[in-house]
């Protein structure tokens, strides 16, 4: 096998090297956080510092981030027991606390009552971006950080999450980002940490990863870094799409991220395809990556319109910024053979 091509950034990136070594750093730090001694103050200084890099890089106030396990325990955070409203197309993370009874019109959602709405800004199945009205209850912001100039100010949310690991961090870790005066309901109670709202030993290490990592990736996007990766998606799109092949490009005409295609080949389960180039040695994925591991029909591609034809047979590619244009082409040749050798089988039954 070739060296292999990681083409999965939506599920997670690379370690940064800013964030890697901040992380390093930050073993070397033996106090609890909470401690007021002087070893204690040492490692409160690294959270307070990661603190500041979030909030310039996000756009919210520092004592407005409360840090987590991960984007998935921030959203249950906001959520839970909220009675929030969304369109079938929210990340599993969100559809587990809200009410999936907002149309979904195309690829847009309608919004009825903002104040009580969750909302992402851009999904991570196909990229696409929706416009948040100012006011959303909840937006998540999860897949945008560090791929689209914005900000949580800028969003008009109430409250949003974020995750370390989608812009360069360590797994691990994630934050919830509010507004001031929202109030929140603590789910894990204890020693007060996080001014009350989330308790437990702060993750010191997985935190000086986050803060490195936000600043860095903030600073890639001002620098216009990823404009060249809409380039190569755009190539790859473009290469597939003159293959003549039976296949469907899910939002070309939306605004999507930068980085993400959602290709569908009628008849060809996205599972097959996931399997076929992973031996190819290419990694990419259908839908949303999950704990469980288990592929299957994307509910976004449902709610979207689109039959269980198209919505099992789907996939997503994510490039990151260390993509090549060489690897995109490799990518598009080796899937449109495999595509070609699927539609020859199923022609010969």
């Amino acid at each position: 096998m070739n060296q292999r091509i990681y083409l999965d950034h939506n599920a997670t990136t690379p370690l940064r090297a800013e964030a890697r070594a901040a992380m390093l750093a930050a073993m070397d730090v033996v106090g609890n956080p909470s401690s007021v001694h002087f070893e204690g103050r040492g490692a409160k200084a690294i959270v307070e510092r990661a603190r500041s890099q979030i909030s310039q890089a996000f756009g919210v106030g520092a004592q407005d981030i409360v840090f987590t396990s991960s984007a998935t325990e921030a959203a249950a955070l906001a959520l839970k027991d909220r009675g929030f409203h969304a369109g079938d197309v929210e990340h599993d993370a969100v559809a587990a606390w809200v009410r999936p009874d907002l149309a979904v019109i195309g690829d847009r959602i309608a919004v009825i009552d903002a104040a009580t709405t969750a909302l992402q800004l851009a999904n991570s199945e196909t990229g696409i971006v929706q416009d948040v009205p100012q006011g959303v209850g909840f937006c998540d912001m999860t897949q945008a950080f560090g791929k689209l100039a914005t900000s949580f100010a800028w969003s008009g949310a109430d409250m949003a999450c974020a995750s370390a690991h989608k812009l360069g961090g360590p797994k691990g870790v994630g934050c919830l980002l509010m507004k001031p005066g929202q109030e929140i309901i603590a789910q894990i109670h204890g020693g007060g940490q996080e001014m009350g709202r989330r308790a437990g030993t702060e993750n010191v290490i997985g935190i000086a990863g986050f803060g490195a990592a936000a600043e860095a990736a903030a600073r890639d996007l001002a620098d216009g870094k990823w404009a060249p990766i809409e380039k190569l998606r755009n190539i790859l799109e473009k290469v597939l799409e003159a293959s003549g092949k039976p296949l469907i490009l899910v939002g070309t005409g939306s605004t999507r991220l930068p980085n993400t295609s959602c290709v569908a080949a009628p008849g060809w389960k996205g599972e097959t395809q996931v399997m076929q180039m992973d031996l190819a040695g290419f990694a990419v994925s259908a839908g949303s990556a999950c704990s469980s591991g288990k592929v299957k029909a994307s509910r976004v591609l449902r709610a979207m319109g689109y039959d269980d034809d198209v919505a099992s047979c789907a996939i997503r590619v994510s490039l990151g910024l260390e993509t090549t244009e060489d690897e995109v082409k490799q990518f598009a040749t080796a899937w449109l053979a495999a595509y070609e050798r699927f539609l020859a089988r199923k022609a010969a039954r």
